[in-house]
């Protein structure tokens, strides 16, 4: 991925809660909350789309759905989430 798509940002106390918010949601388990976290630090910082080659607990459209059901209880938006293929141009490569 291009540095010039990536957004580092830290760990808030905001995106710990709304992770363990997807947890108790049953989106993913309490051991893989740190998936949990990945998803809810792009959501608390407005993220357009997050990419990831995790496809057993992020990029799968029934999480996917179940990430973006608890983002709208929650108040927050609907985050798109993507694999890397999907988000590169032929010049990226």
């Amino acid at each position: 991925m291009p540095a010039a798509y990536q957004v580092r940002v830290r760990i808030s106390a905001e995106a710990r809660e709304f992770a363990d918010a997807y947890v108790a949601h049953g989106v993913v388990g309490a051991q893989s909350l740190a998936d949990a976290l990945h998803v809810a630090l792009a959501t608390v910082n407005g993220a357009d789309v997050l990419v990831s080659w995790n496809f057993q607990h992020i990029v799968n459209l029934g999480r996917i759905r179940l990430f973006n059901a608890v983002n709208l209880e929650q108040g927050y938006g609907v985050i798109e989430i993507r694999t890397p293929q999907e988000v590169l141009y032929e010049e990226d490569i």
